[in-house]
Parts: C-alpha cells; sequence; structure tokens
C-alpha cells in the first residue's frame, strides 16, 4: 500500500501510523528510567581532629619523658608502610561508606626534603672513589650498596623552618659495583596545622592537606611548651579560645626518640646485608625517600590526631547515602509525540473526508449489511427507509430472521413471518 498510493491517498497517512505504532512502545519505554543518587543523611560522620599534644598512656595518664606507644607505633607504620598509604590510615566514623568533610584544621606533622646530592664530597683515585662524605654528616667508604643517616644542618633551602621533630640526611649508594652512584636527601619534620579535605569512598578513608601554617620562631624548651597561633582566616574559626599546642615534654621526648631512630648506616655485598636497624633497612629499600618521609609525617599526624585532648573534639561532615530517583528523559517524548500527532492528523482527515462524501456513520454494525445489502429484503411494520444506526437498531427488534439451506447446497438469511 505505501509503495502503490505513493502518498496520493489518506489511507497512506493511516497505514504510517499503523508501521510507526509497532515502535510506539520500545520508545515510550525509554522515557523514564530509575537512577542512584547520594543524598545527605541523617547520621553526619566524624573524623579526629587535636589542638593540643601531650604524650599519655593507655590510660590517658601523663608520661614522663618518653614516647607514646600509639605514636612509635605510628612512626614505624610511616617508615614501613612501603605503599605509602598513610592517609587512608585516619580514625573515623562514617555509617554510609560515603561520607566528605571540608576544610577541618588540626594539629600535624609537616615535613620537607631536598636532594644535597651536589653537596656530596667525593674522595676518588684512578676514577674509583673509596670515600664519599657530606658536610660535618654522613659518610660511605669502600663500594656502593651503604645507607648512613644522622642528624644534619646542611642545606640552606631547611635553614628558615625550625626542626622542632628532626632534621636529618640519608647518604645513599645504591649500586654495590658503582660507589659513584649516590644521592643524598635532608629532611626537615616539624609541627604544624594543617588544613584537610578528607572523604571516605566505597568505606576507603581518604584524606590531602590542602596547606599548612607554621611558626619557625618556635623553639625547643624543656620548660616551655611549643604554640602555635595561625590566623582566623586560615582556620575558618572566629571564636577560638586555645592555640595549637605541644606540650614541652612530648615534644623533648619526640625529639630524642627520632633522633635516635634516624641515626644509623647499613648496606648490602655480595655476602649478605647488615643495618643498624630496619629503619635504616626501610629508608635504603624505599624508591623515593622524600615520599616515606612525607608518609611518615602523615602517619604521625594521624596519630596526634585521635589523642583525645577535651578541647577540640571530632569534625563533623556530610554522610551520604543512596537514593533512587525517577528521571525523565523527554527527548525520547519526541517520538511518541510525533506518532500521535500524527495519528490525531489522520483522524481529523478521516472526519473531514466522511463529511465531505456524506458517509453515514454506520461504524462496524451488521446491521447496516442486513438493511441494505444487495442480495437480503428485509422488511418490518414500517417500509420507511432507515439510515440512523440507532433507527436500524429499533427496527431490527421487530423482525425475525435464520439462516436457512438453499436447494444449491448453500446458506442464506430469510425473514420469518410476521
Amino acid at each position: 500500500m505505501l509503495i502503490s498510493l505513493r502518498a496520493r491517498h489518506l489511507a497512506f497517512v493511516g497505514a504510517i501510523v499503523i508501521v510507526l505504532g509497532n515502535l510506539f512502545d520500545p520508545f515510550l519505554q525509554q522515557v523514564v528510567v530509575y537512577k542512584n543518587r547520594l543524598v545527605p543523611s541523617d547520621s553526619p560522620p566524624q573524623i579526629v581532629r587535636s589542638r593540643i599534644y601531650t604524650a599519655r598512656s593507655d590510660e590517658g595518664l601523663p608520661l614522663p619523658s618518653v614516647v607514646d606507644l600509639s605514636l612509635k607505633a605510628a612512626i614505624y607504620n610511616g617508615v614501613f608502610d612501603i605503599k605509602d598509604n598513610a592517609d587512608s590510615g585516619i580514625s573515623h566514623t562514617c555509617s554510609t561508606g560515603d561520607c566528605s568533610w571540608r576544610s577541618l584544621t588540626s594539629l600535624a606533622i609537616c615535613s620537607k626534603c631536598v636532594d644535597i646530592t651536589s653537596y656530596v664530597e667525593k674522595h676518588c683515585t684512578n676514577d674509583k672513589c673509596y670515600l664519599l662524605s657530606l658536610p660535618n654528616g654522613p659518610v660511605l667508604s669502600g663500594l656502593g650498596g651503604q645507607i648512613n643517616a644522622s642528624t644534619t644542618n646542611i642545606s640552606s633551602e631547611l635553614h628558615g623552618i625550625m626542626p622542632s621533630v628532626l632534621r636529618f640526611s640519608s647518604l645513599i649508594s645504591k649500586k654495590v659495583s658503582d660507589p659513584n652512584d649516590v644521592y643524598a636527601v635532608e629532611c626537615s619534620m616539624f609541627y604544624c596545622v594543617g588544613k584537610y579535605n578528607a572523604s571516605v569512598s566505597n568505606g576507603i578513608a581518604d584524606q590531602r592537606m590542602l596547606a599548612s601554617w607554621r611558626n619557625d620562631s618556635i623553639r625547643l624548651d624543656v620548660e616551655s611548651d611549643i604554640i602555635l597561633n595561625p590566623p582566623s582566616s586560615f582556620t575558618n574559626e572566629s571564636n577560638r579560645d586555645e592555640p595549637f599546642r605541644v606540650t614541652h615534654i612530648a615534644a623533648a621526648a619526640i625529639n630524642s626518640f627520632m633522633s635516635t631512630t634516624f641515626t644509623g648506616s647499613g648496606g648490602v655485598n655480595n655476602s649478605g646485608s647488615a643495618f643498624s636497624s630496619d629503619v635504616m633497612q626501610a629508608l635504603y629499600d624505599t624508591s623515593n625517600l622524600t615520599k616515606r618521609i612525607d608518609n611518615l609525617a602523615t602517619s604521625m599526624s594521624n596519630s596526634i590526631r585521635g589523642q583525645d585532648d577535651h578541647v577540640s573534639g571530632p569534625a563533623y561532615g556530610i554522610a551520604w547515602t543512596k537514593e533512587t530517583y525517577v528521571h525523565v528523559r523527554w527527548g525520547w517524548f519526541a517520538f511518541p509525540v510525533t506518532l500521535v500527532s500524527l495519528a490525531s492528523l489522520f483522524l481529523l482527515g478521516i472526519i473531514l473526508e466522511t463529511s465531505h462524501r456524506d458517509v453515514l456513520v454506520w461504524k462496524s454494525s451488521n446491521l447496516a449489511l442486513l438493511f441494505h445489502g444487495r442480495s437480503l429484503n428485509l422488511t418490518a411494520s414500517s417500509d420507511t427507509p432507515v439510515s440512523q444506526l440507532s433507527a436500524m437498531t429499533s427496527r431490527a427488534s421487530d423482525i425475525r430472521a435464520k439462516l436457512l439451506e438453499t436447494p444449491q447446497g448453500g446458506w442464506e438469511l430469510s425473514q420469518e413471518s410476521q
């Protein structure tokens, strides 16, 4: 029909509507989809932060000039963490598994490392070096495959930073057969106030330090606490009664422990390996010493923040929970709307066409065929012609007919006598 009529008849439009109607349901089903989105939960998450640090025992009692075990564990974890993933170890609560915190500030430990390989002094004969050293610092002698670390004060880049936690340098030569392959790094670790963004995604915590503030005028003192008092523009706290503080006893204990821990040496050769401590082995084995020290600072900060200082309290964020909602894709409405519009135009065309041709409204009634069929002759009490469907329905109630077999073996509808 579509090919023979070639859009020259109204039936062509009807055929198009019927064919396209087969696609109506698939398109309509694409209009509405169900999606998930994250919405705030009524249970706010918490993440630890600290304003004051003082060494305490597991029972919460102040300790003398020693580092508490939880901080020692954090130090070793930071050094031995081969994935450098201390950011995920922050203590928090998140009931939904998806949470976020923005711009929280806390007492922390920061670090900065610089490459001081250019300071290495080489003592060589016949293109072979037998002694490598740093000014007033570590020394390597003999073949490579060694590390030597000690507290130093070498790089001018670190002179402006008060190393309230530790300042040390490491001289490392990895290749056993090539002692000329050497590098040196000096790092400073110090107390600071960190500004963080933190989040939990699918139950895995992550945090990033956005900025830090330090006080380079502080000094380690046996009687004075370390005070950090950043401006309110940094902390976003207009009313702050208590500054950030590290007690002098805790600061002195940490400095003494760190200086001892990060002083040592070791190496490997064809016979085996020997290191003065596991920390020296970890520093020797790491491929990125600067990143490892940053990880150490983060691990120590997490431990400090995890101590309840009875002042700052936890930081509250937003816990996100999944919500299912109905999404209407309006673009998929184009086809159904077009089809309905085309069908409406087709209906309007049929109405106009039947009105123009004076077509009677008989719809699909069989009475029109019975009353006006050529081979039928139905009569009623009234011989008035009927053309309306309602009149035919009324007239049919007075007529009785039956189906009879003809002599030729066929069948015909015959009216019974009144």
